[in-house]
């Protein structure tokens, strides 16, 4: 079995230490890599968040003639999910390796990618190269893919845009050129508190969330039967599911207040806003309907999260590019969401592919094999080469 590196180990081991849990912040971790990458005399922005907790950091290693621009971006995201509720054999956060694999949390999901590619730039910057290479770190991947919004376009805005972006999500090296849209929200619904014996005098807002819940199942069955269908995913047409529902206050109360959370993944084949008028058309109706008695009633629908699906072509040169770098060629597409799309609708053609395996992801005892991590390394020594002038 290939082994990794010592240095890519003690490097995914000094990235795990990093609680980056999406609740906190990830300020530490980046001031580490500013840290290293000023070392060998590469420059990093920083794109904070609105209120400075957290940030996005973009550093560029030019090409030999000094361009910065175009290339080839290499992405990840910094933040891990929580481990609360979750029993681990060891600390989730202290690396630790047991026969053939690495376990802690963020192993997989995706510090083993981050800590290959950290570093491998003393080689990207030694080589040199014939076009420039991108490190692109985002912050809240796991809640939404919030920060990649930013950190895509301040790349997008600084010139010729690169010819190509690996986001290194675990696919077990594999190529993975599609997945669907993830689309999050929230409906609160606010009606009339009255005594449960007085029902006359009350608007229940649990009854007309009931009628949305409906609805939203109703197109459910209506993706399943009808389609669009892509059977490259293991569910081949759009799913639309409702999650979680909240409100009452007591069993003798007409309650004034209930929310719902619902979800739509969509191939993108599917005409996202469409989509999403239909349910601001329904929520509108019941909102009408439960004004006509009480006028103070609402409906609100808000969008909580949301990140765009991609399909990169086979015959895009990044394809070819990541095959001939040692990824393992495949035309599977993934159920989960990642910030690909985010580059893809940018301009910038896009693959996922990164060491690990999705199954490990969120879960107690996530690991990642020191195989896949010795693979990530030859893809990325390959990528180097290719691009060396």
């Amino acid at each position: 079995m290939h082994q990794p590196s010592e240095s890519t180990l003690d490097e995914i081991r000094t990235l795990v230490a990093f609680d980056t849990t999406s609740r906190d912040s990830n300020l530490e971790l980046v001031a580490h890599v500013e840290a290293r990458l000023e070392a060998l005399g590469v420059a990093s922005t920083r794109i904070p968040n609105a209120e400075g907790t957290k940030a996005n950091l973009l550093a560029t290693i030019p090409a030999a003639d000094g361009s910065t621009t175009g290339g080839i971006v290499l992405s990840a995201h910094t933040d891990v999910v929580p481990v609360d509720g979750q029993t681990w054999s060891s600390d989730p956060f202290s690396p630790e390796v047991r026969g053939d694999r690495l376990y802690a949390r963020g192993s997989a999901d995706m510090k083993s990618f981050l800590g290959v590619v950290l570093v491998k730039a003393a080689d990207m910057v030694a080589a040199p190269l014939s076009e420039p290479i991108h490190l692109a770190l985002s912050y809240d991947e796991e809640v939404g893919c919030v920060g990649a919004v930013d950190l895509v376009a301040e790349l997008a805005g600084r010139g010729d845009l690169p010819r190509g972006c690996v986001v290194g999500e675990p696919t077990s090296m594999r190529i993975v050129r599609g997945h669907k849209s993830m689309n999050v929200f929230r409906v609160d619904v606010r009606g009339v508190a009255a005594h449960s014996s007085l029902t006359p005098q009350g608007e229940n807002a649990i009854v007309a969330a009931a009628e949305l819940v409906r609805f939203v199942q109703g197109v459910a069955d209506e993706m399943r039967e009808q389609g669009p269908f892509d059977e490259g995913y293991v569910v081949p047409y759009t799913s639309v599911s409702v999650n979680r529902i909240d409100g009452g206050i007591a069993v003798n109360t007409i309650p004034a207040e209930c929310s719902i959370h619902f979800e739509f993944r969509a191939l993108t084949t599917v005409d996202h806003e469409a989509l999403v008028e239909r349910f601001r058309a329904e929520c509108a109706r019941i909102e009408a309907d439960m004004r006509s008695r009480f006028p103070q009633a609402s409906v609100e629908l808000v969008t909580t999260a949301a990140a765009p699906g991609v399909d990169t072509p086979a015959d895009a040169e990044i394809v070819a590019l990541a095959a001939a770098w040692g990824a393992v060629p495949s035309d599977d597409k993934v159920t989960y969401g990642t910030e690909a799309g985010l580059f893809a609708n940018a301009g910038i053609p896009t693959v996922v592919c990164g060491p690990g395996d999705i199954a490990q992801a969120h879960a107690p005892d996530e690991f990642v094999e020191l195989a896949q991590i010795a693979a990530c390394e030859a893809f990325v020594d390959r990528l180097v080469a290719d691009l060396r002038a």
